[in-house]
């Protein structure tokens, strides 16, 4: 049983996906640090005056649970945008080419697929002569 599990945990994937669960803890703190320090004071800044920030008061005035803060949503959404962007050009872009080098072809397009004209099932390969669900015989492609 141990034998398994040690042969689970080295496997190469659980290792890349390790690491790259760790690089990318790093990175949201980063970008979180980022919005939080730069994009929120910007999009308060653009609202004007003495407010808290980019939204409404919809309660007591002061009431900061009752407070409507858009700009927080805003800066949520930027933190979103940059972080799948580091995601995608530090880790999926490298570990892409990296895995082409070894011949390997990852976060490709899906097979072509047909669809079932009795149940409407539609991720049958094309090259399939029968339906995997409803075993009805299929056109030739």
């Amino acid at each position: 049983m141990l034998k398994g599990f040690k042969n689970f945990l080295m496997r190469g994937d659980v290792i890349v996906l390790a690491v790259g669960l760790v690089v990318a803890l790093a990175f949201s703190t980063l970008i979180k640090a980022f919005t939080d320090s730069v994009i929120n004071p910007i999009i308060a800044r653009a609202q004007g005056g003495h407010s808290a920030g980019l939204g409404w008061q919809l309660g007591t005035p002061g009431n900061s649970r009752t407070y409507l803060d858009i700009g927080s949503f805003i800066s949520a959404v930027i933190y979103f945008v940059i972080f799948m962007a580091v995601v995608y050009f530090c880790l999926v872009l490298p570990y892409k080419t990296f895995q082409a080098r070894r011949g390997v072809t990852v976060f490709g397009d899906p097979p072509p697929a047909k669809t079932c004209p009795a149940c409407l099932s539609e991720d049958i390969p094309v090259r399939a002569t029968k339906c995997r669900y409803c075993g009805t015989t299929q056109p030739a492609a």
